[in-house]
């Protein structure tokens, strides 16, 4: 069997943006709402779409903000879509589907956690990882825990991630700590791009090994006693930034195999939320009742 784990918080950012505005009966904004329960709905439709999980970010704000004052807040996103969260997440329930709502963690650390536990299985074939977030690239193991971009229908396995980055998945962390995450609020070292830090990561793996003399750097990378400067004189953010960058595999994303198993839309609890909403149309395209 699969196990599908869902960054819904991506698919609700996506549906807030993609789809018009639309108001649910006490005039409460719904358009994310529906675009979340469609895009799951469309998942459950696959073949080998048996077990399923879904991790939210309750709050925007985890941990990492206490240790970097630049990390990414709620501040500046649109009131109309933080104010659809709490409905997602009921309709995520209403859907028959295991829901992790994150508080002092993020929901990429619920999916990471998840993912982690459940690839280590016997029972479980694969793990995918629906989410187009490349921090979640770090916990992609052979083909048995792959990230899939289900917009571009685009699946990577580890060969994939070498592919898309130069790099193993166990490095993307400190990629990210040498070119950064505009998403996320940290800006890398300055002089470090894609290419040079795929390359130089590619022979190196760690920040760590990384050699001091960038005579020694056997490497093809451009101004290689430039970066090499940059990164000592950087050390101590680069380590700040790995830290943020390197998701959590001890977050609290509970349950086991069974309680991820979908046995179909519970239709009271679905239809009733679907009303309250003003999504009633959503109730036709259920394909299984529980």
């Amino acid at each position: 069997m699969k196990v599908h784990l869902v960054d819904a918080t991506f698919e609700l950012f996506r549906a807030f943006y993609s789809r018009p505005v639309q108001s649910g009966p006490g005039g409460q904004p719904v358009n994310a709402v529906r675009g979340l329960v469609e895009t799951l709905l469309q998942l459950l439709r696959e073949p080998e779409v048996s077990h399923v999980a879904c991790a939210t970010d309750y709050v925007i704000e985890s941990w990492r903000n206490d240790l970097y004052r630049g990390y990414k807040t709620g501040v500046g996103v649109d009131r109309s879509l933080l104010a659809q969260f709490r409905p997602a997440e009921e309709a995520i329930r209403a859907l028959g589907l295991v829901c992790w709502p994150m508080v002092e963690d993020e929901a990429d650390d619920g999916l990471a956690t998840a993912a982690a536990r459940f690839a280590a299985d016997p029972q479980v074939e694969q793990v995918v990882i629906c989410s187009v977030d490349k921090d979640l690239s770090q916990c992609v193991d052979g083909d048995r825990v792959v990230l899939r971009d289900r917009m571009r229908e685009i699946t990577y396995d580890q060969d994939g991630v070498r592919g898309k980055f130069g790099i193993d998945p166990v490095s993307i962390p400190d990629y990210l700590a040498l070119v950064g995450d505009a998403a996320d609020g940290f800006p890398g070292l300055p002089g470090w791009g894609s290419r040079s830090a795929g390359a130089v990561l590619a022979r190196w793996t760690t920040l760590e090994a990384i050699p001091e003399d960038p005579l020694t750097w056997d490497v093809d990378v451009r101004g290689a006693g430039r970066l090499n400067a940059s990164l000592r004189a950087g050390w101590t953010d680069a380590l700040l930034f790995r830290r943020l960058a390197t998701l959590n595999r001890d977050a609290l994303a509970p349950g086991t195999l069974d309680d991820l198993e979908w046995h179909g839309v519970p239709r009271p609890t679905f239809e009733a939320l679907m009303t309250e909403l003003g999504l009633e149309s959503l109730v036709n395209r259920v394909h299984r009742w529980a």
